[in-house]
């Protein structure tokens, strides 16, 4: 594996399952998926769960990804591998939303907002849960006029053409909130968009666009 990366693990006095990730990182130290293991007992140190911004123990830092719960060796091992590839964060981003962490997901996005991309890959997603789906709505809208969500008009527009009236809505939706005057250019067409549906928000993503 191409640069290992290091790891925080936060435990504290009797939870039930610090000690199984505990051994399952230790394991993969050994194995040489992960650099280097630092364990913290929030008990003797709670500014290192302040600084990590958590309340819930085992938690880890595996390269950029914040994992809170009981993984197993393998699951641990599949997110190790992602951080020393440099893989895409949308399958993070899912798993946060999966296990209803949007605090945490929009933390993520506000600490790197280069992967607002990534949403456009999960909103594109067939096999999504319903917790899923409005998890991405969700972290558009706390987006909501940021730069990075300006900057990805571009994309959004591309999506506008899409075969599906649910991607062109949920794009529509979007580049109403990108504050992009661009964003005009695409929600047009869709005035005219075969789905009623699709209409009335195109419609509606002008009138954001104007206020």
């Amino acid at each position: 594996m191409n640069n290992p990366p290091d790891t925080l693990l936060l435990i504290a006095p009797g939870c039930p399952h610090c000690q199984s990730v505990l051994g399952s990182l230790a394991e993969l130290i050994k194995q040489g998926d992960i650099g280097r293991l630092e364990v913290v007992n929030i008990a003797v140190h709670p500014e290192a769960a302040r600084q990590a911004g958590t309340r819930s123990v085992p938690w880890m830092r595996i390269g950029h990804y914040e994992l809170a719960g009981n993984y197993s060796l393998g699951e641990i091992r599949k997110w190790a591998e992602k951080a020393a590839s440099g893989d895409s964060s949308a399958d993070y981003i899912r798993e946060l939303l999966e296990q209803q962490q949007m605090d945490e997901a929009i933390r993520y996005l506000r600490d790197h907002p280069e992967q607002l991309p990534e949403l456009l890959k999960l909103m594109q997603r067939e096999d999504n849960s319903l917790g899923v789906s409005f998890g991405v709505s969700a972290l558009f809208e706390e987006m909501a006029g940021s730069e990075a969500l300006r900057q990805l008009a571009p994309e959004l527009g591309a999506l506008t053409r899409s075969e599906k009236a649910n991607i062109r809505g949920d794009a529509a939706y979007y580049l109403g909130l990108s504050a992009n005057p661009e964003a005009r250019e695409w929600l047009q067409p869709l005035l005219d968009d075969p789905q009623a549906d699709v209409r009335e928000i195109a419609r509606e993503a002008l009138e954001n666009l104007s206020s």
